[in-house]
């Protein structure tokens, strides 16, 4: 892609009006890779103009999962409603210029024109009667009506584009009013302030979501109205949800904020993120760095993309086996805490290279470790089926065994299991099974030795002797 910038700057601007939600993120991350892959700039504008529905706290949710995914900005947050002055100028610049005007309709007014509108078959659009044109007379501004302001929309010609993702794209003036840039109480609207923000702050490139596309227009008219440079847009495919429906912030969607907190790590929700919508030839697994080497712009799709939450596992598990133990034990202890249980890395360390190989998420691999930590529940199903008078004997003799063993590890523990089975004649899976149950709480575990080695042999010989 070319640009007529002299530096590459590219933006992501959430408005605080709930969490941080995935389709946000995916662009987020878009723009972050593409900035640095150019070594330019990345920017965080918080779009707070909707005063009634934004909130202190979805700006620190929006920053907090900025961080949790690791997409550092070089400038921001920038906010809005710190910048009225700004646009207040700008405003009354494009008025005094003629490609503004203030509208003095009431809503009562503009509700009977398109109802009129569409009793003629027309499309809805606000008709200008209060734009100032050569011999045109308005009538007198109304007393005790604010105005908005609504910007000169050129009424003849074409905006045409070309989109990153889409290719050209055209759209006729005749097709777009006179946009309100400005409320009553002057607070701008987004398409007016969206572009003040871009201008102001150079941005090169602007990705943002499909839904984007029909402001596009308005918005380069403004660009133009004020001389200023246009960025390149790239509009960028929804997401679908399992539902076959658009993931939002409105309908289900569920924040960034929620996944790290059900154990998902940010490289496996960056990687999966990425391929949402882009790819570079077969790679399903790679790593932040490297798809900043290979993230130029190139290879969008252009076809709306399928959120799959077993496809995320997948991803997320590859991250789980390889990322370093220490942290991972980190992770699972604050996953522990969440759930009222106290564990030290230390304590946690050695048990999660056992375990991690069967975990998607970082709360999977906490749920097998809680067994060590509290008092474990086996279903009535299965102490049904595996805890039966005819076993009773031989774990009442493995008691015994394991404790008498005084070096407490994994030959000592195999050692007394094998003496129980041949005692016994049973075979391994008819003993193996029933301790599973009573000691983790559960039928199936890795390697029985292995996993009673990291408990406390007293905690192991009150469970099997509880029964």
């Amino acid at each position: 892609m070319t640009s007529t910038f002299d530096k590459v700057r590219t933006r992501i601007a959430p408005s605080p009006t709930g969490f941080l939600h995935l389709g946000t993120a995916r662009t987020a991350l878009y723009s972050w890779a593409y900035a640095r892959h150019h070594g330019g700039e990345f920017v965080l504008r918080i779009e707070d103009t909707d005063v009634a529905r934004s909130t202190q706290d979805s700006v620190d949710q929006i920053i907090a999962a900025m961080n949790w995914l690791g997409l550092d900005y070089d400038e921001g947050p920038v906010y809005q409603m710190q910048r009225l002055d700004r646009y207040a100028a700008v405003i009354e610049q494009l008025i005094a210029e003629g490609r503004a005007y203030r509208c003095y309709a009431t809503p009562e007014e503009l509700d009977a024109m398109r109802e009129a509108q569409r009793a003629r078959g027309e499309k809805t659009l606000y008709d200008r009667r209060w734009r100032p044109e050569p011999g045109k007379t308005l009538p007198t501004p109304p007393e005790g009506v604010k105005p908005v302001v609504r910007f000169a929309n050129p009424v003849e010609g074409d905006v045409t584009w070309h989109d990153v993702v889409k290719g050209p794209i055209t759209i006729n003036n005749r097709e777009i009013d006179d946009l309100i840039i400005a409320r009553q109480d002057g607070v701008p609207t987004y398409n007016f302030a969206v572009v003040v923000d871009d201008w102001d702050m150079r941005i090169s490139h602007v990705f943002r979501g499909d839904e984007h596309v029909n402001n596009t227009p308005w918005q380069i008219n403004i660009f133009n109205a004020l001389g200023a440079p246009l960025p390149q847009f790239g509009h960028l495919p929804i997401i679908l949800g399992d539902d076959g429906l658009k993931l939002s912030k409105r309908r289900g969607a569920v924040s960034v904020m929620d996944y790290a907190a059900s154990g998902y790590l940010p490289e496996g929700m960056l990687n999966y993120l990425a391929r949402l919508g882009w790819s570079h030839g077969d790679d399903e697994l790679f790593s932040a760095a490297q798809m900043v080497s290979w993230f130029d712009g190139s290879h969008l799709s252009k076809s709306p993309a399928q959120w799959d939450p077993a496809k995320l596992d997948w991803v997320n598990g590859h991250y789980v086996k390889q990322i370093d133990e220490a942290r991972l034990a980190s992770l699972v202890v604050e996953q522990l805490a969440a759930k009222g249980i106290a564990a030290t890395v230390e304590q946690v360390q050695p048990k999660v290279g056992l375990f991690k190989d069967r975990c998607a998420t970082v709360a999977a691999l906490a749920d097998w470790l809680a067994m060590y930590f509290k008092p474990v529940t086996p279903s009535a199903e299965d102490l049904a089926a595996h805890i039966t008078d005819a076993v009773r004997p031989a774990l009442a003799a493995l008691s015994q065994r394991l404790g008498a063993v005084t070096e407490w590890n994994k030959g000592a523990i195999q050692q007394a299991l094998k003496e129980t089975l041949t005692a016994a004649g049973l075979k391994m899976p008819q003993l193996a099974v029933p301790v599973r149950v009573v000691v983790c709480g559960r039928a199936q575990t890795p390697s029985l030795d292995a996993v009673l080695e990291h408990f406390d042999q007293k905690k192991v010989l009150q469970r099997l002797q509880s029964v």
